[in-house]
């Protein structure tokens, strides 16, 4: 009848380390109650894709240029595309062919991006980034892609410095 009781166990894996634990759905949503809480409260409900087991791309982008795509595989056994948990990174150029599907799609969607946010006008911003994880293959047999998160508030690039040359240059363009 599509109704789980309070006392519904729950085999839960942390998407950050890939720790496993259990927990009742009560229990659980008494966790997540502290996201909801609040005047800006709010829980992303997103679907599980079980690709993420062969990583995510993560498209590192400076304005409208990708500079860079970074391959994140998790451990064997996770989920978890974090550093921190054991995956591995792999950098690639942005016209590499392993991800000319990818990429074509993506820069398809990049001129909708900020009309779709409800930001028209506005331009993108300075450094960030769009990761992708694989959906289920088409009809056709070709690869599908989710975007599982944009960031553009904390994008790391200590070990992009050589890309100071692409955000003077994106700084320009945006204040010109």
């Amino acid at each position: 009848d599509g109704v789980c009781p309070d006392d519904t166990l729950l085999d839960l894996q942390e998407a950050f380390d890939d720790h496993k634990e259990q927990q009742t759905l009560g229990d659980f949503m008494k966790f997540c109650q502290k996201y909801l809480d609040g005047e800006n409260g709010q829980l992303v409900d997103q679907k599980f894709l079980p690709r993420i087991v062969e990583g995510e791309v993560r498209v590192f982008m400076i304005g409208e240029k990708p500079v860079e795509l970074i391959h994140k595989k998790p451990a064997e056994g996770g989920i978890s595309a974090t550093m921190s948990s054991g995956a591995k990174y792999v950098k690639y150029p942005p016209d590499d062919q392993k991800f000319t599907l990818l990429m074509s799609k993506f820069k398809a969607d990049v001129p909708n991006l900020m009309k779709t946010l409800n930001l028209e006008g506005q331009p993108l911003p300075l450094i960030w980034t769009s990761d992708f994880i694989l959906g289920p293959k088409a009809a056709d047999g070709q690869d599908t892609f989710f975007v599982g998160e944009f960031n553009c508030s904390c994008v790391g690039i200590k070990k992009q410095l050589d890309r100071a040359a692409d955000v003077a240059e994106a700084v320009t363009k945006t204040c010109s």
